[in-house]
């Protein structure tokens, strides 16, 4: 699909030529993570329906579930009104989004009586049984 296609150009891209982009499970309206997409990114994410965002610390495209075997689905893709925020409805591949093995990214909530943050999602899957090397022949 070519970058420079019409629909990329109404995305209000920052000035590092990225737009924040939230997948969320669209059974369960879970917000799943967050990450970012450049142009080649959201292109290739409409071209294949799953989704495939920048590595920011790899500098490359990341499909998301490439190591994991985690991919998710795109079932639909929206803009926000200032254009500047995409979001992904998707549907997750084995329940599992986050790298930590949790169906969601988003599961350390602040205990203001603690002033700290604590984990209530449980681990779904050990994170050294997903990402392993026999995953890559």
């Amino acid at each position: 699909m070519p970058t420079n296609a019409k629909w990329l150009n109404k995305v209000r891209w920052d000035e590092h030529g990225l737009v924040p982009v939230i997948a969320q499970e669209a059974a369960t309206g879970d917000i799943l993570m967050f990450a970012w997409m450049n142009r080649e990114a959201l292109a290739k994410t409409a071209e294949l329906g799953e989704a495939v965002y920048w590595s920011r610390s790899r500098k490359k495209l990341w499909h998301k579930g490439e190591e994991s075997g985690h991919t998710q689905k795109v079932l639909e893709m929206r803009l926000d009104c200032d254009e500047d925020v995409v979001l992904l409805k998707i549907e997750q591949t084995g329940g599992i989004a986050c790298h930590t093995g949790r169906h969601s990214c988003f599961f350390q909530r602040f205990n203001p009586d603690g002033e700290d943050w604590q984990a209530v999602e449980p681990v779904l899957q050990d994170p050294d049984t997903i990402y392993t090397d026999k995953k890559h022949p």
